[in-house]
């Protein structure tokens, strides 16, 4: 049994994570994770120093031909509740899902958001234009909704990845780490391209304003492409920060940390629900009150970087 494979056997043996054994020997997870994969051997110093933890000799961890024969009585177990096993089988499966689950959330927002641009021509409609506008917005809503609950539905069997410690078979880090590796360049592309397409999408609709005037057909128009850019823009970002999110999520990384899973309570979690489905039916019932909805949407940008104020505070607290 080669090293790798003993520091991996002894490991789950004394119920430890990666990022536990890290922790404990002040390296980073990624360092015990390129152990275990046989891509680096730790220095003689970390050889003493998972020798003390794991109780073995450093005979046993260095010399092949010896056999793992200690039993781990001296390090409890400390995982509480125990670690979830994730095989290769499974990780690709969720990896898989992961992916179709982020064009349909991804779609359906996208959906949402557009929802509002057929009110900017329709509404010039002398008759039927109002009313033609809040079907069709309520179609696109609807539409956009079903398909957040059908992308939702893909993930389903994945939930524990957000609240659960794992532990990951031999291989998986390695393999998702390469993923995540090949694909960071398109995430960075479709980020940035995404915030300035959101960005830069108020800028016809500006320009068309000042030589127009606001109730022109053109302005009108551009009003119709500015929320069509920025559902392309909300596309683009929401797709690829779910796609990268599943990495971390079995890398355990980024917001997935075994403290942050901790961290999380149905307090928090019920006091977010209910904050976006007050602004939500807010926003509705003032736009429909008022009909204007090219002014009204700016209650979700607002509303988003109060959330993360919200869930600062409540991060805080404990909740």
């Amino acid at each position: 049994m080669i090293l790798a494979d003993k520091i991996i056997e002894l490991r789950k043996q004394a119920g430890m994570s990666q990022e536990e054994l890290a922790e404990k020997m002040n390296v980073s997870r990624q360092s015990v994770s390129k152990w275990e994969g046989a891509q680096s051997v730790p220095d003689l110093n970390r050889i003493l120093q998972l020798s003390e933890i794991f109780g073995v000799s450093t005979d046993t961890l260095l010399k092949d031909e010896l056999a793992l024969t200690t039993a781990i009585s001296d390090v409890p177990d400390t995982t509480e509740p125990p670690l979830r096993a994730v095989s290769m089988e499974e990780a690709n499966a969720f990896l898989h899902a992961n992916t179709k689950a982020a064009f349909l959330i991804s779609l359906g927002i996208a959906c949402c958001i557009a929802s509002i641009a057929p009110g900017s021509i329709l509404e010039r409609i002398e008759r039927f234009g109002d009313a033609l506008a809040t079907i069709i917005m309520f179609l696109m809503i609807a539409g956009g909704v079903a398909l957040l609950i059908i992308g939702s539905s893909f993930l389903k069997a994945y939930d524990y990845l957000n609240h659960e410690g794992i532990d990951t078979a031999y291989g998986v880090s390695g393999m998702v780490r390469e993923k995540q590796s090949a694909r960071r360049v398109q995430h960075l592309a479709e980020l940035i391209t995404g915030i300035a397409l959101c960005i830069l999408s108020f800028l016809p609709a500006m320009f068309t304003s000042e030589v127009f005037g606001d109730d022109s057909f053109p302005t009108a128009v551009c009003g119709t492409v500015m929320f069509v850019l920025i559902a392309c823009g909300a596309f683009l970002i929401v797709r690829t920060s779910i796609i990268n999110g599943g990495y971390e999520k079995l890398l355990e990384e980024g917001g997935y940390t075994r403290r942050e899973k901790e961290a999380q309570n149905s307090v928090a979690h019920t006091i977010i629900t209910v904050y976006w489905l007050v602004i939500v039916a807010g926003y509705l019932a003032y736009s429909l009150l008022t009909n204007d909805w090219g002014r009204s949407w700016i209650v979700f940008p607002v509303a988003g970087i109060l959330c993360g104020a919200l869930c600062a505070i409540l991060k805080r607290s404990g909740k």
